[in-house]
């Protein structure tokens, strides 16, 4: 009997020690992004080469930009999949194809390689296709609801209705930048900004209505927000242009234009460049302003609103979006479950879609 314990112990000894040495050699990593030039993946990009830069011993990855190209993105996972790795963590280019996603977690599956998607959600099939495939992303309405708080919330402080309220009519005018077509958040940004904003002025006897501005799209839901907006596709330099072309026709003095709602702060920042070359919104106290809201809270925006030329954004989390990231990226590292997180993750139900809080960019 001592002699078999003596044996197992020795096996259990030598497992534990084939494990520990597996876990000492780094994982290698490859992350694809859709556009190296959007602001806030950015940041995301940053933060996530910060920590794994910081764990060598865990870590070795290559860092992929997709230049807004579904097929350049696909022959790039094809490749890393092909030279050998660990792990795909990818922000899809086309984030409303099925078939792009399937495609995606297909070939990760042939290899039985890991795959974490985020930012640019896919679908729940998507993620239950594969039982090593995770989304890590933000609730797509929230930041909608959270924008039409702090446009409602600006609107009801020191007689700012009356004061931007143009022409006198109890019209908020506004003009809607609009991201991705197909993507949930962009939809989430531009429907709940304004319902939730009316929701909360509905006592005051104002309402916003879209600005004529707008472009209408009949391909979109006809719920009196959704088809009302000028696709900036994420753009600053989008936004600028077509808010160049906009004031060609409308006006900022008039009532035409009376509050600006971007689906995030590039495009945001991209209509103010074109204010700021009629006078508006120069960060001079005595200019003309037109109220400016966006989402994410990037570094340009919160200089920007500091500086007195935006009024106000929502936080996507950056930093917290590369944590958790890594954190599941370190479960592959260390042999656990992908999905072994606290309980304090937000997981969605009967899917492995993890999401990160927005805030109201408060000004701090």
């Amino acid at each position: 009997m001592k002699k078999w314990l003596s044996l197992l112990l020795s096996a259990m000894m030598l497992l534990g020690l084939c494990s520990f040495a597996s876990a000492q050699g780094a994982i290698q990593i490859d992350a694809f992004f859709c556009n190296y030039s959007d602001t806030y993946l950015g940041s995301v990009r940053a933060a996530m080469e910060e920590i794994l830069k910081a764990s060598p011993e865990k870590f070795t990855y290559n860092f992929y930009d997709g230049a807004e190209n579904q097929a350049k993105q696909m022959e790039q996972i094809e490749t890393a999949l092909t030279r050998g790795t660990d792990l795909l963590i990818v922000n899809i280019v086309t984030t409303g194809s099925e078939e792009a996603a399937m495609n995606i977690v297909n070939a990760a599956k042939d290899k039985e390689v890991p795959i974490i998607f985020f930012n640019r959600e896919v679908s729940d099939a998507v993620v239950n296709s594969y039982d090593l495939c995770a989304f890590v992303g933000t609730d797509a309405d929230e930041a909608g609801y959270m924008e039409g708080e702090a446009i409602a919330s600006f609107l009801l402080t020191g007689g700012n209705l009356e004061k931007y309220d143009l022409d006198g009519d109890k019209e908020i005018k506004y003009l809607m930048f609009r991201g991705e077509l197909g993507n949930a958040e962009a939809f989430g940004r531009t429907l709940y900004s304004v319902k939730e904003a009316n929701r909360l002025l509905e006592d005051s006897g104002y309402v916003l209505v879209p600005s004529p501005a707008n472009q209408f799209d009949n391909a979109q839901p006809d719920d009196g927000v959704s088809p009302y907006y000028l696709y900036g596709n994420w753009s600053a330099e989008n936004a600028k242009n077509l808010m160049d072309t906009a004031l060609t026709t409308y006006g900022l003095d008039n009532g035409d234009i009376e509050l600006i709602i971007a689906n995030n702060d590039d495009q945001a920042l991209g209509a103010i460049e074109s204010m700021m070359e009629k006078g508006y919104n120069t960060g001079d106290p005595d200019a003309p302003y037109i109220p400016v809201f966006g989402v994410d809270a990037t570094v340009v925006a919160q200089d920007a609103i500091r500086k007195g030329k935006m009024t106000g954004t929502v936080k996507q989390d950056a930093v917290g979006m590369a944590e958790y990231i890594i954190f599941l990226a370190a479960n592959i590292f260390e042999g656990k479950d992908l999905m072994d997180v606290p309980e304090f993750y937000n997981v969605d139900a009967n899917v492995d879609k993890i999401r990160v809080p927005y805030a109201i960019f408060s000004g701090e």
